[in-house]
């Protein structure tokens, strides 16, 4: 897991980073946000009244768009949401953005069975850490995934790997298989 030190230029990375500025800007305990990922110049071929918009990154070969999808259906969990989920062969990729309570295992260990419960004892835990996570995939493969703390809450403080929630990665990128 690595901080953004050194410039970022493929344009998953970009993308990435780019939207989970646009949720960061709208604060904490958000609920989980989807996005649909979009190469720019499909999007601007379609929609060319877009173009007034964009900026270089976006305009640069291979650049990305991030589309929200809005008014996500209610559903009791992110595995349920992302198992019913499936996307056109127009989108190229996609990302989920949610918000998380981590304790150490040891605390993990012992939560109480029932998830009222639970989630209070979560909530009390004097050693929680709240953050919010970004997981975006393509089709061909490629995946990224950034982490925001609470606590460390600035933009050069996102902490970015491949690997940081490996399975969320895998219900993800199934949404784009056929």
């Amino acid at each position: 897991m690595t901080t953004p030190s050194t410039p970022v230029t493929d344009p998953l990375s970009l993308v990435a980073l780019e939207t989970e500025r646009h949720v960061a800007a709208s604060g904490w305990d958000q609920n989980p946000r989807l996005f649909a990922l979009v190469r720019s110049a499909d999007l601007m071929e379609r929609e060319p009244q877009l173009g007034a918009g964009m900026g270089a990154t976006d305009l640069a070969p291979g650049a990305l768009t991030a589309i929200e999808q809005e008014d996500l259906p209610k559903t009791s969990s992110i595995e349920s949401l992302l198992g019913r989920l499936a996307w056109p062969e127009t989108v190229h990729g996609a990302a989920i953005v949610l918000e998380r309570i981590v304790v150490p295992p040891a605390a993990e260990r012992d939560l109480p069975a029932g998830s009222d419960a639970a989630m209070e004892a979560l909530n009390a835990h004097p050693e929680r850490k709240d953050v919010r996570l970004l997981v975006a995939v393509l089709r061909d493969g490629g995946s990224i995934c950034l982490l925001r703390q609470r606590e460390h809450d600035s933009d050069d403080k996102v902490a970015r790997g491949e690997d940081i929630a490996p399975g969320l990665v895998h219900a993800l990128r199934a949404t784009l298989e056929d």
